[in-house]
């Protein structure tokens, strides 16, 4: 996600500060034991036994703005709603960090809001879809279960999102422009035959077959989805849950389930669990009566791998890593996942 700067002008305290408190077993109300903490582009995440406890860096990029603990608050409060709308058990509340006129920081202590964070349930890790698919855990009635969740969500749960047909062809035609300008800067240094030829792909299906995405907004199939829905995202409970949707950007979560879905199945068939990427595609038809021709799925499929594969490559634009190899690595593999679906576009 380029464009970014971390800003400290409104904070009265460092994010590096908040970071070592947040690291410390015995800040916590419910006493943990051990805290393991991950840092993302936009978050540091600290995992208890039983809790994760998220909070947001005063970071403003060109499509979010983190940099005011109002900004912040706002922000933690939608991610818990929206979150709610599949996995209501786990996102429990949003909570002050506080500071006491002593300088002491505490979790929902006396003082000044300091900052807030998500309160979640942790998640047994390998029961997520992605680590199951690797260990070869998924069965059939998994699948089941996290699909009827889907589509009972799409069908009663997820918002229609009105949106002009010409306007959601239009967002495509800026989307694939955008991904290959950023596929093609040479300091990631990707195949430029590889990106223009799947650039090219989707021009084509966009001038020839635009007609089906826009009879996709004109029948109103386009809701406020969950924005990005990857195995990892997903949790094979006995009540399966789905967590981190994309909360900051309502545009970027408004989607047709379809392209949604495919996006699922895309990411399934990257891990080698191409069977369970047509379940949930077949389920979705089967209990929707919605049939749609396979040039757009697989025009979905195409643009969410290089929508992908351009977030791997922002990440060698981060000084702070040094796996950039893995990154590059990575959007390959998303560029190769592409390509399979070329012929059937």
């Amino acid at each position: 996600m380029p464009n970014s700067q971390i800003t400290h002008e409104h904070d009265l305290v460092s994010i590096q500060e908040k970071v070592r408190f947040l690291q410390q077993p015995d800040s916590y109300p419910d006493k943990q034991n051990k805290i393991e903490a991950k840092e993302t582009h936009m978050s540091w995440v600290f995992l208890g036994e039983e809790f994760v406890y998220k909070l947001k860096k005063p970071v403003r990029y060109d499509i979010l703005n983190f940099s005011t603990i109002e900004a912040r608050r706002k922000n933690c409060e939608r991610e818990v709603r929206l979150n709610r709308r599949l996995a209501e058990d786990v996102y429990l509340e949003t909570l002050p960090l506080t500071m006491h006129e002593n300088g002491q920081l505490a979790m929902d202590g006396e003082g000044a809001i300091v900052d807030w964070l998500v309160k979640m349930r942790r998640l047994p890790l390998d029961r997520m879809l992605d680590a199951a698919i690797l260990n070869n855990k998924v069965n059939s009635g998994d699948v089941t279960r996290f699909c009827r969740l889907l589509t009972n969500f799409y069908q009663h749960i997820a918002a229609p999102a009105a949106i002009e047909p010409d306007a959601y062809l239009y967002r495509f035609e800026q989307g694939i422009s955008a991904n290959h300008k950023d596929l093609c800067k040479t300091v990631y240094r990707m195949s430029l035959s590889q990106t223009q030829r799947l650039s090219d792909a989707q021009v084509r299906f966009i001038e020839e077959q635009g007609h089906l995405l826009k009879r996709r907004a004109k029948d109103g199939r386009i809701v406020e989805a969950h924005g990005d829905l990857r195995p990892e995202h997903i949790c094979l409970m006995p009540e399966p849950v789905i967590i981190d949707c994309l909360e900051f950007d309502q545009q970027l979560r408004t989607q047709d389930p379809l392209d949604e879905l495919a996006y699922l199945a895309m990411e399934c068939e990257r891990l080698g669990a191409t069977l369970i990427g047509k379940r949930v595609l077949q389920h979705y038809f089967d209990a929707t009566g919605d049939h749609p021709p396979e040039p757009l799925i697989s025009f979905y499929k195409i643009y969410r791998a290089c929508i992908r594969a351009k977030i791997a490559l922002w990440h060698i634009d981060d000084d702070q890593l040094n796996d950039h190899e893995k990154w590059r690595a990575q959007a390959y593999q998303y560029l190769e996942v592409a390509e399979r679906y070329m012929t059937k576009c």
